[in-house]
């Protein structure tokens, strides 16, 4: 996707893909060792009754999904940062996570060499519940 194309007020599909415990088991014993994250059994007798996706793989999943639906091919060189990270509730094993991206705002930076875009990153379950809400800054050359 060109930065050109991108406007404030849009809303991006990005689709969707589902989490497995062979992949969350395998994140979280090499980013995110915490035992809610890679004992099942721990995790069973926990407030959450079964294992979790570490928060930090859920980011990862949403930065899958909008990479392949916005970034790859597009005039992206990176972000400066992530103004706000919300997990509102957990992922579980088998949860379809779908990404949908907001474009808060977009405009030229100062020196008029690239394209400053404010989004909100908002990631649901199959059953339309909110487990990720994120706002960042991303940074495209423009178009000469």
């Amino acid at each position: 996707m060109r930065y050109s194309q991108i406007q404030p007020g849009q809303t991006i599909d990005c689709g969707s893909r589902t989490v497995t415990e062979e992949e969350m088991l395998a994140f979280a014993q090499r980013y995110d060792p915490q035992p809610m994250h890679t004992d099942p059994e721990f995790a069973k007798a926990s407030q959450w009754g079964e294992l979790i996706a570490s928060g930090w793989l859920t980011c990862s999943v949403a930065m899958d999904l909008v990479t392949r639906a916005i970034l790859l091919g597009s005039e992206s060189i990176g972000s400066p940062g992530v103004d706000e990270i919300r997990w509102e509730n957990p992922v579980h094993v088998g949860d379809e996570l779908a990404v949908k991206v907001h474009v808060l705002q977009s405009r030229v930076s100062s020196n008029g060499k690239y394209g400053v875009v404010r989004w909100r990153w908002e990631m649901h379950n199959q059953r339309n519940v909110r487990v990720l809400q994120l706002t960042c800054i991303s940074l495209f050359r423009r178009e000469e």
